[in-house]
């Protein structure tokens, strides 16, 4: 049987390194880098109507719960939120508003991650297409597809002839500024179903055979984005299969994007608190963020 005295000094012993093994291991975590997060972007990327708003830069009305935040929060990053609402690819070089600095001025070598939404302002594609086709649809009584008929290919051809080649320049320049970080570009989530639903003509005021128009428009300006991250070595996070069922036309709860009407958002036609967790959810399994 072991002697008493050197049984206690034995236990002591034990818990003394295990003490230190304990404390070696939570100085190592705490002292581990943390990832060094620059989010560019648009509305959608600063959650534009998510309260509570960022008071550093009202003309942005950047939300401090938007994706960038959500990311930041769960995985420790340092955060350079410099997203913006109605920003275009061109604010990624130049200014927005008077002593708001270019989006990508905040980059730099030692970035190591970079998230953007951009694209859906250019040629006015979200906020024109959305306009001309409420119009069309409020004057038809919900019938036919009049938005479709009268604009045929046209807010297309801007997506393919202008936004497309800009969002490739854009990405460029995110990585040249940003040669050493891992870049995501973001698609937007569903606005519309995939097919008219009549109970949501008072939220969405869009003619039935407008509903897949539109969709079709959204759905070839995701592909832009996708077709430019993957030509400029960017990773493309797609929301086409996560976000589907959740369009402005379902209810509170579980849509992400509120609708045009009737909605609990600042500015309608954009994502909501749970829609701006989503896509940062979404964003970080795709990247394998922890």
């Amino acid at each position: 049987m072991q002697n008493p005295a050197v049984r206690r000094v034995m236990t002591a012993t034990a818990a003394a390194v295990g003490t230190l093994a304990l404390t070696v291991t939570g100085a190592a975590a705490d002292t581990a880098p943390s990832l060094d997060y620059v989010a560019l972007g648009d509305s959608y990327s600063a959650g534009s109507g998510v309260l509570p708003v960022d008071p550093t830069n009202l003309l942005c009305l950047r939300s401090t719960a938007n994706y960038p935040h959500v990311v930041a929060a769960r995985t420790g990053a340092r955060l350079d939120d410099v997203t913006c609402g109605a920003a275009q690819t061109k604010h990624f070089a130049q200014s927005q508003y008077p002593g708001v600095a270019p989006q990508t001025d905040a980059l730099g070598a030692d970035t190591d991650l970079v998230t953007l939404t951009i694209g859906g302002n250019d040629n006015g594609t979200f906020i024109n297409a959305i306009t001309a086709c409420g119009t069309a649809g409020v004057l038809s009584g919900g019938k036919g597809s009049p938005c479709a008929d009268k604009h045929g290919s046209s807010f297309d051809d801007q997506i393919e002839a202008n936004t497309y080649p800009a969002l490739k320049e854009a990405l460029r320049s995110v990585r040249a500024k940003a040669p050493n970080a891992r870049v995501a570009a973001l698609g937007y989530p569903w606005i519309m179903p995939a097919t008219a639903d009549p109970s949501c003509f008072w939220k969405l005021p869009i003619a039935a055979g407008d509903v897949p128009y539109l969709r079709g428009i959204q759905e070839h300006l995701n592909q832009a984005v996708r077709r430019a991250a993957e030509e400029t070595g960017v990773t493309y996070v797609d929301f086409s299969r996560v976000s589907e069922g959740h369009d402005a036309c379902q209810a509170a709860g579980t849509r992400w994007i509120e609708p045009l009407l009737f909605g609990q958002s600042l500015v309608p036609v954009h994502p909501n608190a749970l829609g701006e967790r989503r896509m940062a959810e979404h964003t970080m399994d795709v990247l394998g963020l922890d």
